[in-house]
């Protein structure tokens, strides 16, 4: 990202160039293992990536909030008159949900420029919205002397995504997008909010990305519908079984699931959950022990199970998947993120990955006629003020 080009872009936008702004940024997201686990209480393994939204923003006289993004021609302004209403369907809502929680907590935010520009492909499944989410939470605190945590931050980034955009997400990608650090990933229990940072060593091997250019809103997907098949299956155990949500099952229990759930779509929902949240356990370990060919082979019963049981990923992801396999040098691959689209990641020997990237495109768009984007990150830190 140029900051001299985007500090013009800042000045030609609002002017006034006595007034500097100050330049913010929070990372996107890859979950490498631990899918559709978070709203149910489970573990989950994301990293930061060094791709993300960037946000000069400046304080202003008034009550005016202006904003403007790079990616697109939207502009919008509006003026802080109370709480904010979720009324149409924009771009803006993510940072107004976050504003609204620093207004709901008290605190008193004056009138603001903002311009955002983000390098995570918007609907992939990277976590653009919890990255913008972020950036904006990190400078208000900052520009407002707020004295929030990051945990809070985090927590108040998921509930606006939750309350005022509609999405009802689990905390994982704003915690990843918060909490990351440098070549690690984060062990995270969603239940309890318990992390551990876990060095990510690949050796002769690297992180791949490829995007299925599949868009698809999240909010107009079934992830909603997976959600409550999955509290449907708590509530039909809840009788045998105290449970507050599916996580607290362990794989020795899946028998549970046949004697006390008929309905086979909600029980294989639930056996997803309960036996991806045993792969992420055993995929922290074996990264541990530096056993990489276990971790792919992990990767790759993550996709197979959020295939057949959960129902999540379809003919784009599928391809990219079971046609890589196939390639030299994949030690493992799945689809991330909520599914019906987005992206998968892909751990490659790096000897390969250049014979990877152009195999797979050429197939993926014979059998779908999309072109996919790769992308290869390096796993970076959380959201926080850069220099300027």
């Amino acid at each position: 990202m140029n900051k001299k080009h985007f500090s013009d872009k800042f000045y030609e936008k609002y002017g006034n160039r006595n007034e500097k702004p100050v330049l913010f940024f929070s990372p996107g997201r890859v979950n490498l293992i631990g899918e559709h686990t978070d709203y149910n209480g489970g573990y989950v393994f994301p990293c930061a990536l060094n791709y993300g939204t960037y946000l000069l923003i400046r304080k202003t006289e008034g009550n005016k909030l202006r904003f403007s993004t790079l990616n697109f021609d939207n502009d919008e302004e509006t003026s802080i008159e109370g709480l904010f209403r979720n009324t149409r369907k924009t771009w803006i809502n993510y940072p107004l949900g976050v504003i609204n929680e620093f207004l709901r907590r008290d605190k008193d935010i004056s009138g603001l420029d903002l311009l955002y520009y983000g390098d995570v492909p918007n609907g992939a499944g990277l976590s653009s919205s919890a990255s913008i989410e972020l950036v904006t939470a990190v400078a208000l605190n900052e520009l407002f002397v707020a004295e929030f945590s990051m945990l809070d931050l985090v927590k108040m980034s998921q509930k606006a995504e939750n309350e005022f955009v509609g999405m009802n997400c689990g905390i994982m990608d704003q915690f990843a997008t918060g909490f990351g650090k440098k070549d690690h990933a984060i062990f995270l229990n969603c239940d309890t909010l318990d992390y551990e940072n876990v060095p990510v060593i690949l050796n002769d091997c690297s992180l791949i990305i490829t995007n299925t250019n599949k868009r698809r809103g999240l909010t107009d997907s079934k992830y909603n519908e997976r959600r409550s098949e999955c509290e449907k299956a708590v509530e039909l155990l809840q009788p045998f079984k105290p449970l507050r949500n599916l996580s607290e099952l362990s794989i020795d229990e899946l028998p549970l699931l046949e004697k006390y759930i008929a309905d086979p779509v909600v029980r294989n929902r639930a056996k997803h959950v309960i036996s991806e949240n045993g792969r992420v356990q055993e995929a922290v370990k074996v990264l541990k022990e530096n056993n990489l060919t276990r971790f792919g082979e992990l990767m790759n019963l993550s996709h197979d199970s959020l295939k057949n049981d959960y129902e999540v990923t379809g003919v784009e992801l599928d391809t990219l998947v079971y046609e890589g396999r196939r390639l030299p040098g994949v030690v493992g691959t799945r689809m991330t993120g909520a599914g019906f689209g987005g992206c998968t990641v892909s751990v490659i020997r790096k000897t390969d990955a250049d014979n990877f990237m152009v195999k797979l495109a050429k197939i993926y768009t014979e059998k779908t006629g999309l072109i996919p984007d790769f992308y290869q990150p390096e796993i970076g830190n959380g959201a926080g003020r850069l220099s300027f």
